[in-house]
C-alpha cells in the first residue's frame, strides 16, 4: 500500500496541549501537539469507536472522550501493560505548513447496500427523500456511489416527515414508487404520518430504515424499537434483512409490493448488515410486474350498458382512479352528453372548460356538480373512494368502475357493478352505447356554470378591510397558472376554497385525502418536482400547515427545485375555528404567532413576495411565475371570506 503526504490547513494545526479533529485528504484525522511534537492518529478509538479529536490532553496523555481511556497522542501507544493501540501516522513540519502522510484508502468494497440500491434503481427508484445519520451510513454510500454514476437522485430534507409525505405525492402523480430513508428510532417513526398518507390514498412507497446493530437489537440499546412491529400497520409488507437474506431479491419484492399493493413496503437494514461485503448481482424486473389493465367480464358490461342505455340524466363521477383514464371518460361524457362531476382528489381530470365539465363534487366543490348529481337518474362512478366528504348520492341507481374488488360497494351497495381497468371498461361501454336515451344536458352545465361565475365574480370584490378574499386568490391564480402545471394543497379552509373557485384548465391537483394532514403541501411538492421535473409545480397552503415544513424551503434552495408557493396567512388555525364556533364552542389557541413569511422566504435563499390587498395580486402573481427557482407569495387573507 502506497503513502502521500497531504499538507494540513494552518487554521487546523492544534496549539501546545490540544488536540482537534482534523479532515485530510477527505478523511478525519486526530491531530495533536505536545510541545515540539505534533502528531496525527486515527480518528477512532479501537474501543466504541470515539472520535479522538473531541478528547482532551491530560498529564500528556490524550483522553478518549466516550469513555476516559488514554493514549499518547503521538504515538497512538497506551500506557504500559496495555497492547490495544492507535494508529498513528508520520507528520512533518516544513517550512510551507505542515504535512501528514496517510495511506492510499482501501479500494471500495461492493456491500449488500450497493446490492439493495442497485436493485431498486433496476426497478425504476429514481429518488429518494431523506436523512441521513449514524444507522444507516452504509446504505447512503451505496446510494452517493449510485448518484455518482447518474442513476439516482437523492434529496436531504430537514424533516422525515417532509421525506415520506414528498415520496407518497410522487406515487400519487405517477403510479410508481420512489423512497424515503431515516435512521432507526425516531428517524423512522417521523416517517410514519407521511406512510399513512400513501396507506390511505393508495400511493406506493419504498421505506427504509436503518437499525441499531443487531447484537444489541432488543437489548434496549439506544434507539433500539422494533421498527418491523411499528410498521405493521402501516406497510403492506415489511421486512428486516438480515446478514444471509437474499438481499436483491428483498429489494425487487419491496418494490413489487408496493406496486401491486399501491402501499408501503418497509425495509429495516441492520447497521453491520448495510457495509456486509457481497458479490451478489442486481436483480431485474424482468417478468416480475405485470400492468392491472383487466377487462371486466362481457356479461358485467352488457348490465352496465343496458341501465345506461336507458338513462335520460346520467352524470359521470370519477376520482383519482381513473387518472389514467381521461380520453375514455370523455369519450363516454360525449356520448352520452353526460356532465364529469369529480371529487377533490381528481380535480382537474376533465378541465372545468370543457362543455360537460362540471367541477368537484362535495364538501370541496361546486354548485355547479352538486345540482348535476341531484338532478341525475344514473350516476355511473369511476375509480372514486365514496368519501363522505364527497357525498355520492347513494340513493339514486349507481353503475360503479373499479379495478379494486374492495372498492366495490365499499359503504353502500350499487346497482351494477363493474370490475376492471377503468380505460378498458369505459372504452367497451362506449362501444356498446351506440343507441342512447340520454338528454344533452351540455345546456344545463352552461347555466349553472353562468350562475356560479356570477357568484364567485360578487364574492371577488368583497372586501371588509381585513385581507383579501380567497375568490379573489383563486380567481388571480387560476388567471396565470400554467397549463402544464402541477398543484399541490394543504388541508384547511384554502384548499376548500381551491376546490370550489380555482378553474382547472386540466392542472392535476395532489392532496392529502383520506388522512387529511395538516403539513402535506409543500413537501408533496417537493416529490412532484421529483416526479416532473418539467413541469410547474405549485403548492397551494395556509399558514398553519406551512409552518410544520417550513424549514423545507431550504431544501427548495438547496436542490434548485422551482416550486411556487401561494401562501394564504390569515394567522390562525382557520378550519378548527370554524369548526369550534359550529360546535357551538368558542374559538380557543387556534391563532397563531407567524414571522413575516415574505421575508423569511428571502432570510432562505427563496424569493419572497408579499400581497395584502386584492389590488396587489395580479402583480404578485405575475412576478411569481415569472420567478426563477424557488418563490413564495404570502396573501393577507380575510379568514372570514372564504
Amino acid at each position: 500500500m502506497t503513502a502521500n503526504w497531504h499538507r494540513v490547513d494552518d487554521v487546523d494545526v492544534p496549539a501546545d496541549g490540544r488536540v482537534r479533529s482534523v479532515v485530510v485528504d477527505g478523511r478525519s484525522i486526530a491531530m495533536a501537539r505536545c510541545g515540539e511534537r505534533l502528531g496525527a492518529l486515527e480518528n477512532k478509538c479501537p474501543h466504541q469507536g470515539g472520535p479522538l479529536g473531541e478528547g482532551s490532553i491530560e498529564k500528556g496523555l490524550l483522553r478518549c472522550p466516550w469513555h476516559g481511556y488514554d493514549y499518547d497522542p503521538i504515538s497512538g501507544q497506551p500506557p504500559e501493560g496495555f497492547s490495544d493501540s492507535v494508529p498513528s501516522y508520520p507528520v512533518d513540519e516544513r517550512a510551507d505548513g505542515v504535512y501528514v502522510q496517510l495511506p492510499d484508502p482501501p479500494r471500495p468494497v461492493r456491500t449488500v447496500a450497493d446490492v439493495l440500491v442497485e436493485t431498486l434503481v433496476a426497478h425504476g427508484i429514481t429518488h429518494v427523500f431523506g436523512m441521513v445519520g449514524h444507522s444507516n451510513l452504509g446504505f447512503a454510500e451505496a446510494m452517493r456511489r449510485a448518484e455518482e454514476r447518474g442513476e439516482l437522485t437523492y434529496i436531504g430534507i430537514r424533516h422525515e416527515g417532509a421525506a415520506a409525505f414528498a415520496a407518497s405525492a410522487y406515487g400519487k402523480l405517477t403510479g410508481r414508487p420512489a423512497a424515503c430513508f431515516a435512521i432507526a428510532g425516531p428517524g423512522s417513526t417521523n416517517l410514519l404520518t407521511g406512510l399513512y398518507d400513501a396507506k390511505l390514498d393508495g400511493a406506493p412507497v419504498v421505506a427504509i430504515s436503518g437499525q441499531v446493530p443487531s447484537k444489541v437489537l432488543g437489548r434496549g440499546a439506544f434507539q433500539d424499537l422494533d421498527l418491523t412491529a411499528v410498521f405493521k400497520d402501516v406497510a403492506v409488507s415489511g421486512t428486516a434483512v438480515q446478514a444471509g437474506s437474499d438481499h436483491a431479491e428483498l429489494a425487487a419484492l419491496a418494490v413489487k409490493h408496493a406496486i401491486d399493493g399501491r402501499g408501503v413496503a418497509h425495509l429495516v437494514l441492520p447497521d453491520e448488515v448495510q457495509v456486509q461485503p457481497s458479490d451478489a448481482p442486481a436483480k431485474t424486473p424482468d417478468g416480475r410486474l405485470s400492468p392491472r389493465r383487466i377487462r371486466p367480464d362481457e356479461e358485467t358490461l352488457t348490465r352496465a350498458a343496458a341501465i345506461i342505455r336507458d338513462a335520460r340524466r346520467p352524470v359521470l363521477i370519477v376520482g383519482h382512479g381513473a387518472r389514467e383514464a381521461a380520453d375514455e371518460v370523455r369519450q363516454l361524457a360525449e356520448r352520452l352528453h353526460a356532465p364529469v362531476l369529480t371529487t377533490f382528489k381528481a380535480k382537474g381530470l376533465v378541465p372545468d372548460v370543457h362543455p360537460l365539465g362540471a367541477g368537484v363534487l362535495g364538501r370541496s366543490g361546486t354548485p355547479v356538480a352538486s345540482w348535476l348529481m341531484n338532478e341525475s337518474d344514473l350516476v355511473i362512478v369511476v375509480g372514486a373512494s365514496f368519501s363522505n366528504h364527497t357525498g355520492i348520492a347513494a340513493y339514486k341507481p349507481i353503475v360503479q368502475i373499479d379495478d379494486d374488488h374492495r372498492a366495490i360497494g365499499r359503504f353502500d351497495a350499487v346497482t351494477v357493478d363493474v370490475l376492471g381497468d377503468a380505460s378498458l371498461a369505459l372504452a367497451a361501454l362506449t362501444d356498446l352505447l351506440t343507441d342512447v336515451k340520454a338528454e344533452d344536458q351540455r345546456p344545463d352545465v352552461a347555466e349553472r356554470w353562468a350562475i356560479w361565475r356570477a357568484e364567485k365574480s360578487r364574492r371577488v370584490v368583497d372586501d371588509r378591510g381585513r385581507g383579501v378574499p380567497a375568490a379573489a386568490v383563486f380567481d388571480a391564480l387560476g388567471n396565470h397558472l400554467p397549463v402544464d402545471a402541477v398543484v399541490t394543497v394543504d388541508v384547511g379552509n384554502h384548499a376548500y376554497s381551491l376546490g370550489r373557485y380555482l378553474e382547472s384548465k386540466g392542472q392535476p391537483v395532489l392532496m392529502s385525502g383520506y388522512l387529511g394532514s395538516i403539513g402535506f403541501g409543500y413537501p408533496a411538492a417537493l416529490g412532484a418536482w421529483a416526479a416532473a421535473p418539467g413541469r410547474p409545480i405549485v403548492a397551494v397552503t395556509g399558514d398553519g400547515g406551512f409552518g410544520q415544513y417550513a424549514a423545507e424551503l431550504t431544501t427548495a434552495v438547496k436542490y434548485g427545485i422551482p416550486v411556487k408557493h401561494v401562501l394564504l396567512d390569515n394567522h390562525s388555525l382557520g378550519k378548527i375555528s370554524k369548526e369550534q364556533l359550529a360546535a357551538d364552542y368558542p374559538v380557543w389557541h387556534t391563532s397563531l404567532h407567524n414571522p413575516d413569511w415574505a421575508t423569511y422566504a428571502e432570510l432562505c435563499g427563496a424569493t419572497g413576495i408579499r400581497a395584502t390587498r386584492r389590488a396587489e395580486l395580479d402583480d404578485a402573481m405575475t412576478q411569481l411565475f415569472a420567478t426563477a427557482g424557488p418563490a413564495l407569495l404570502c396573501i393577507e387573507q380575510d379568514a372570514e371570506l372564504l
